[in-house]
C-alpha cells in the first residue's frame, strides 16, 4: 500500500496529492494537472526502458511555502527509500533543477521536511538521524543541526518529523525513539528537549498557538507547548494506529484520523472530543481547509483524494454549541445567595432616630416571579430590528429577509449585534425552556445549520460564524 499525502493552500486553493504512479498532482478550479519530471516519455525511449524506472519512487512526505512561488522553487517532497529531496515549482508545474542531497557522507532515505516560513530554507530529517538546511533558491547546504550527545547527528534513529515557526526561531524535531527536541532556527543549536516515553509515529506544528500535536504507537494523542516545554493536553480514544493530524487555522480543534475506522474532532481550549466519525474505509490523511468550509481526505487502496464541504462537521459542532456553551461559562465556584433584602431598602422615621426598615410582602413577591416564569420566553427579547427580522424568519422558515438584512449592516454594527446576546448563568434554571437569554442563540444557531444545509450564502454565512464564535460564550 502506497503513502497518500494531501494539503490544502490557504490562498490560490492547490490541492497537492501523491498518487500511486509516482507523481505529484496540483489541483486548482477542479482542473488536475501533473507535475511534470521533465522528459520521462522521451528519455525512456532513448534509453529503451519503461517509464516506471525513470520516475521518481511514490512520496512519502512533502512541504510548501506560497510566498515564494513567483520567485523559485516552492514545493519539497522526499521519496520512498531516496536518499535526497527534490524540488518543484508550482508556478510553472515543472520539477526543479536542484536535488537536494543530506550527509554525502553517510547517505540514508530522508523522511521528513519543512519549508521556512520565508520560504527561503528547506529543513530535511533522514532515517540516519541527520538534519540539514538547504537553501531554495541556489540549492547549497546552509548547515546541519547536530546534537554532540548523539555521536554528531541530531537523533539516535529516524527522524519522524520537522516543523518550523512563523519567525524563523525556532526548528522543532521529533526522533522515533521518543525525543522531541528544540533547536536555534539560524544558529543551529540545540535549546531544550525531552522525553515521550514511547515511539513518536507523527507530528503537527501550529505556529499560531505554538502547540505540537504528536502521535505515537499507544494511539494516544499529545498536545505539548513548545515554549514552557510541557504537555498541555491528551487525548484518548483510537484503538489503532493514528494515521494523521490536523490543525483547524485558529488552532480551537485538531482532527485526528485512524485505522480503526474514525474520525475525531477534538475541541483543544475544553480538552474533550467533540465527534467520531465512522468511515467505511480507513483514512489516511485529512487536511482541512483554512476557511473550514472543504475537508480533503485520501483512503486506504483508494487512488486519489475526496474533497467535501464541511457541513457534517458543522452541522454537528453547531448542534453540540448549544450544550457546550453553559459547560464552557460554568463558574468555578457555586454562586452565593444573595441576601433576602433589595437593593434599595425602604425605610420609616421614628422618633428615635434609627431607621426601620418596611417588611416586604412575601407573598406578593412570589407572585411575581411565577408569573415571570410563566412568561412566554420571547416576550423577554428586546425589541430590535436584528432579533425581530431572526424570530420572524424562524417562524417561517424563511431566512432570506433576515440575511439580507446583515448584509446591509456595518462590520461593527454586526458586532455589536452579536455582542448584545449575552448568557446569564444560573444553576437553579439550566433548561433551555426557563431560560429566556438562551433563546436568541437557539434561533441563531437554527438560521446557521438552515443556511449551511441548504449551501445559501455559505461564504457569508461562514464569516458571521467565524465572527460568533470569537466571542467568549
Amino acid at each position: 500500500m502506497y503513502l497518500v499525502f494531501l494539503s490544502l493552500l490557504s490562498l490560490n486553493s492547490h490541492v497537492l496529492p501523491s498518487d500511486k504512479n509516482n507523481s505529484l498532482l496540483s489541483d486548482q478550479d477542479q482542473q488536475s494537472r501533473e507535475l511534470s519530471q521533465r522528459h520521462v516519455t522521451k528519455r525512456a525511449k532513448k534509453l529503451r526502458v519503461k517509464e516506471k524506472e525513470i520516475k521518481l519512487k511514490p512520496v512519502i512526505a512533502f512541504d510548501f511555502a506560497e510566498i515564494r512561488e513567483r520567485n523559485w522553487c516552492n514545493v519539497v517532497t522526499c521519496h520512498m527509500d531516496t536518499a535526497q529531496a527534490y524540488v518543484w515549482r508550482l508556478q510553472n508545474f515543472v520539477l526543479g533543477e536542484h536535488i537536494l542531497k543530506p550527509c554525502p557522507e553517510n547517505q540514508t532515505p530522508v523522511k521528513a521536511c519543512a519549508i521556512s516560513a520565508c520560504g527561503n530554507f528547506a529543513v530535511l530529517g533522514t532515517a540516519g538521524g541527520w538534519i540539514e538546511r538547504f537553501n531554495l533558491q541556489s540549492g547549497i547546504s546552509r548547515g546541519s543541526y547536530v546534537d554532540l550527545s548523539e555521536r554528531s547527528c541530531a537523533h539516535v534513529g529516524e527522524v519522524v518529523g520537522v516543523a518550523r515557526d512563523s519567525t524563523n526561531t525556532l526548528m522543532i524535531s521529533a526522533g522515533y525513539h521518543s525525543d522531541i527536541k528544540v533547536w536555534d532556527f539560524k544558529g543551529r543549536g540545540l535549546k531544550s528537549r525531552w522525553e515521550i516515553g514511547c515511539a513518536v509515529v507523527k507530528i503537527v506544528y501550529h505556529r499560531s498557538n505554538g502547540l505540537l500535536a504528536t502521535a505515537t504507537n499507544d494511539f494516544v494523542i499529545r498536545l505539548f507547548d513548545v515554549v514552557a516545554l510541557r504537555m498541555v493536553r491528551k487525548f484518548e480514544g483510537h484503538i489503532d494506529r493514528v494515521t494523521d493530524l490536523c490543525f483547524s487555522k485558529d488552532g480551537k480543534w485538531l482532527l485526528t484520523s485512524s485505522m480503526d475506522g474514525t474520525l475525531r474532532i477534538w475541541d483543544v481550549s475544553l480538552a474533550r472530543q467533540i465527534d467520531a466519525i465512522h468511515v467505511d474505509v480507513s483514512v489516511t490523511a485529512l487536511p482541512l481547509s483554512p476557511n473550514m468550509d472543504v475537508l480533503a481526505t485520501t483512503h486506504v487502496d483508494q487512488m486519489g483524494s475526496i474533497c467535501e464541504v464541511n457541513q457534517t462537521i458543522c452541522h454537528k459542532v453547531y448542534k453540540n454549541l448549544f450544550e457546550l456553551i453553559p459547560v464552557r461559562n460554568k463558574p468555578i465556584e457555586p454562586p452565593k445567595k444573595a441576601e433576602k433584602a433589595p437593593f434599595f431598602l425602604p425605610s420609616v422615621p421614628t422618633l428615635s432616630g434609627q431607621i426601620v426598615f418596611e417588611p416586604s410582602d412575601i407573598s406578593s413577591e412570589k407572585k411575581i416571579a411565577e408569573g415571570d416564569k410563566l412568561e412566554n420566553r420571547r416576550s423577554d427579547l428586546p425589541h430590535s430590528q436584528f432579533l425581530q427580522l431572526l424570530q420572524s424568519s424562524a417562524e417561517k422558515k424563511s431566512f432570506s429577509a433576515f440575511t439580507n438584512y446583515i448584509k446591509s449592516l456595518s462590520s461593527s454594527t454586526l458586532d455589536v449585534e452579536l455582542r448584545m446576546l449575552q448568557i446569564i448563568d444560573d444553576d437553579n434554571e439550566q433548561g433551555p425552556d426557563t431560560r429566556p437569554d438562551l433563546f436568541p442563540i437557539e434561533l441563531l444557531l437554527d438560521y446557521f445549520i438552515h443556511e449551511t444545509s441548504c449551501r445559501n450564502n455559505f461564504e457569508f454565512i461562514q464569516s458571521v460564524i467565524r465572527l460568533f464564535l470569537k466571542y467568549p460564550w
